[in-house]
């Protein structure tokens, strides 16, 4: 069997001017990077801002667990099955994060024969746009700890800087660490912190501004620090603004490639889903709903995760109404859920895959919730059997949820022909009436709870000292009616990883909370979730190579 990086480096590409003429994009519109990768220019966008918007399709999926899921290789197939039902599509993705590709997750390029390509550059350095966040991040940082050292006109207390470092890698040893050490010249010896680039501000603030004035805006309100005296200091303040956009000034151009079947494909942004707010640019999906009949994008890891952040910060914020709802789910997964090793997955087992149903129907009501209708698919594997895709059918069925089997890993477009045949029928038979989950004047605290009780299946909420110190600040400081942006782990609907299925009776921890004042919405840490994650044991980088001829294996 070939492994997705054989696929992708066996793949025939298009040069990615055709792609850009199949959407009627000219070639002065765009920015190539090489062969097959481009920006599309500011000037395009201007172009097709007056066209009407198409469909947009989410895909979600269940908590992800060993057996995997395969959301990003649904949301490409999905895509490529629209081509090949004649239909003019577009999907619109998030970029990978080089921590993960070389820790324990991969990367983020799909699988099998439902991959964006090209997928080295992709899970790599791509159009660098990660290197230009992680500069501007850390440029902030810089021209803060020089203002304090050139005699701290703004009287910023060194014990309140609330601005981190930040690296696109898994460093654990970067968490907390003291900086100044050496002479006076080095600078003041205080307590600093790292967190990865993807749960960098600044990279929320480029995946939900509209534009340059949009992006400057807010930037300018990144709070960095308070003074001896409370008050929030902040990027504007250290009139770090200009120099902060100029690196981001190509960043903020979304880029287009391709999928294995010559789709098009923008992907841009990348905020991680389990400690920021998991989705693509705002200014991506923007585009491609103006450029496309058809919009298919995904969020990050689960419904509980990506899904809520995706209707309850970016839609809320971009004013954008998805139509429908894909959520992916694998008879594996399920069984996982239900208490089976991983290692006996191949086995039927519906005594099982009724226990851990129940992770699939807590996100279906989730997902109802927000009146968007849903479409369940299930990524096939070989060992799954008849009963037991039968008994899923029917159980989603039964919960008012269209239902389609996917088997784009193996087959590419055309095993996502049913699957987008079932999505064109929701989309023409069943409105959307989508609403946010809670409403922006709520409380903070009433919209973390909201988040804990209705999505998560908690039955109460506590908080740190700190977290209610800080809640309090934040409203005071006059934004309290942000939303809330939770960060906790991926792998159960609890603050708990070990708890699978549908927890309930549960206490969510709140250990943390701070404001991204640019983004504009309040970061709530549960749990033991960290925003610099550890490498594991055996990390994926000791399997990746080049070889003389410039081929990388390796990568997945």
């Amino acid at each position: 069997m070939k492994t997705d990086i054989e696929i992708a480096q066996e793949a025939k590409l298009l040069p990615i001017k055709e792609i850009a003429a199949s959407m009627g994009i000219e070639e002065d519109d765009l920015e190539l990077y090489g062969k097959y990768k481009a920006k599309l220019s500011d000037d395009y966008v201007k172009k097709i801002e007056n066209n009407p918007n198409g469909k947009l399709i989410l895909v979600t999926a269940i908590n992800p667990t060993p057996a995997g899921e395969g959301k990003t290789t649904t949301s490409v197939g999905l895509g490529q099955a629209f081509g090949k039902l004649g239909k003019n599509a577009v999907i619109a993705l998030r970029e990978p994060s080089l921590g993960p590709c070389f820790g324990v997750k991969g990367g983020a390029a799909g699988g099998g024969y439902a991959q964006v390509v090209p997928m080295e550059d992709l899970n790599l350095h791509f159009t660098g746009d990660f290197h230009a966040i992680t500069s501007a991040n850390n440029l902030l940082a810089a021209l803060l700890d020089n203002h304090i050292q050139q005699g701290n006109e703004l009287g910023i207390d060194p014990r309140q800087i609330v601005w981190k470092r930040c690296l696109d890698m898994n460093d654990r040893v970067l968490r907390n660490i003291v900086v100044g050490l050496g002479n006076k010249m080095d600078g003041m010896v205080r307590e600093d912190h790292f967190v990865i680039t993807v749960a960098s501000e600044i990279m929320a603030i480029l995946c939900l501004s509209d534009d340059m004035e949009d992006l400057k805006r807010r930037l300018g309100k990144i709070i960095v620090a308070y003074s001896f005296d409370g008050k929030p200091v902040t990027a504007a303040d250290l009139k770090a603004v200009g120099a902060m956009a100029a690196l981001l000034k190509d960043a903020l151009k979304p880029n287009l490639i391709q999928t294995l079947e010559h789709t098009p494909a923008i992907v841009h942004g990348g905020p991680f889903a389990n400690i920021a707010h998991g989705c693509n640019s705002v200014r991506a999906t923007k585009i491609a709903l103006k450029a496309a009949d058809y919009v298919i994008t995904e969020a990050g890891f689960g419904a509980d995760l990506g899904a809520e952040k995706f209707f309850d910060i970016k839609c809320r914020k971009a004013g954008l109404t998805p139509d429908a709802v894909v959520l992916v789910a694998t008879i594996r997964a399920l069984k996982y859920n239900g208490g089976v090793p991983k290692a006996e997955l191949s086995n039927e087992n519906l005594e099982a895959l009724k226990k851990g149903i129940v992770n699939l129907e807590k996100h279906i009501e989730n997902l109802q919730k927000y009146g968007v209708p849903v479409v369940v698919t299930l990524n096939s594997f070989v060992s799954d059997t008849k009963a037991e895709t039968d008994f899923v059918e029917n159980f989603c069925k039964e919960r008012g949820c269209e239902f389609a089997l996917s088997e784009v890993w193996e087959k590419g477009g055309e095993g996502g022909v049913a699957l987008a045949k079932k999505v064109l029928e929701t989309l023409e038979t069943k409105e959307s009436h989508f609403a946010p989950i809670y409403a922006d004047e709520l409380s903070l605290k009433e919209k973390i709870e909201t988040v804990a009780k209705e999505i998560y299946g908690a039955s109460d909420v506590t908080y740190s000292p700190a977290a209610e110190k800080e809640l309090k600040r934040i409203t005071d400081l006059g934004m309290g009616n942000f939303p809330v942006c939770m960060a906790k782990t991926q792998y159960s609907l609890s603050d708990d990883p070990s708890k699978l299925g549908r927890p309930e009776n549960f206490t969510l921890n709140v250990r943390e909370v701070y404001v991204s004042a640019g983004a504009e919405f309040v970061v709530a840490i549960n749990g033991s979730i960290m925003t610099m994650p550890g490498l594991p044991k055996q990390p994926a980088a000791n399997n990746i190579d080049v070889d003389d001829n410039g081929v990388i294996t390796g990568l997945f």
